[in-house]
């Protein structure tokens, strides 16, 4: 069997090269482009489409602090051992569309347009996603919120403070916007994050929006086929939501986990955004060991795009399996 070593085909490809220069002409160097094309990716559950609709990625410097009760070794560590860059955390954000057949339903809008420009195009790209994938807002039926954190209501308005999605009604977890809607838990906020939380939702939740706001209910349908599920912690009524159809369901977690090469890694690890870190811990855990058990889908909106997958036991904590990508639908 022939052996190949690293000079040799270093010296077989300049030997290659040579002759390509000899005996042909060199032909225009072609443009680069420099960008990334809009992300959509589709599926069923049963008989409900899905389309997950990429907003971007966020790009934060890790420090202590960034994980409450871990260092930032522990962080860098850990992004390392996923073969990711140390000292900054690439965070994805990945809205998903709802085809029941009745409702055409978004699920948390992404960072917004103003974020778009601020960022110069590394975040808020969900307008260009939906029209990749052929979805007019003002075709959305629904827009329905997993909690009041600014990558998931800020895409609610346009850059100059219209509403992204004219026709749709807001549905939005009734304990979530109690609580940022309440002034006596502003008055005694003092984690800045907080503090900023409370300032973002009043702005984002002006009249005009309010007037397209209706609360929804833990544990009951929000549109047909899919179902509200309390998962509080990362906010005090942080939600996830359940797409079933026939035999076929779907856990959407929102903000369960954020990136799960930190945070199903380590499920322990208390995230710097988490509003009650000891209460996001245990839903954690009480989530990812039922989607163990049962072996079911989970759509991540912080996972890789297209953020769908499974999730297995691994140490002391748990591994995401992401989907195979198919063409099919």
């Amino acid at each position: 069997m022939d052996k190949f070593s690293r000079r040799a085909l270093l010296g077989a490809a300049a030997a290659t090269a040579a002759v390509s220069a000899v005996g042909t002409p060199a032909l225009a160097a072609a443009p680069q482009s420099g960008k990334q094309a809009p992300g959509f990716y589709r599926y069923m559950v049963g008989s409900i489409e899905i389309t997950v609709v990429n907003d971007g990625v966020s790009r934060m410097p890790i420090t202590e602090g960034f994980v409450e009760n871990a260092s930032k070794d522990d962080v860098n560590a850990a992004l390392q051992a996923a073969f990711l860059e140390k000292d900054f955390y690439a965070g994805p954000y990945n809205p998903v569309v709802i085809n029941n057949g009745a409702k055409l339903a978004l699920v948390d809008t992404g960072t917004g347009e103003q974020a778009f420009k601020a960022s110069k195009g590394l975040n808020g790209r969900l307008p260009l996603s939906l029209a990749a994938a052929g979805i007019d807002p003002a075709a959305v039926d629904a827009v329905i919120i997993s909690h009041y954190h600014g990558d998931h209501i800020n895409g609610l308005l346009k850059a100059d403070g219209s509403l992204a999605f004219p026709n749709a009604e807001i549905l939005v977890p009734a304990t979530e916007h109690n609580f940022w809607m309440d002034d006596g838990e502003m008055s005694r906020a003092t984690k800045p994050r907080v503090v900023f939380g409370f300032k973002n939702t009043r702005r984002v939740f002006s009249a005009e929006v309010l007037k397209r706001v209706r609360t929804y209910d833990w544990n009951k349908e929000v549109i047909g086929g899919v179902t509200a599920i309390g998962t509080p912690g990362h906010t005090p009524g942080h939600t996830s939501h359940v797409v079933s159809s026939g035999a076929k369901s779907i856990y959407v977690q929102a903000d369960v986990t954020h990136a799960p090469f930190l945070f199903a890694r380590h499920p322990e690890w208390h995230f710097m955004l988490d509003v009650e870190p000891v209460a996001a811990e245990a839903t954690r855990r009480k989530v990812y060991d039922m989607l163990v058990a049962e072996r079911m889908l989970v759509q991540g909106f912080h996972y890789p795009f297209p953020s769908v997958g499974h999730v297995e036991k691994s140490g002391t904590g748990y591994r995401e399996v992401l989907v195979n990508w198919t063409p099919l639908i």
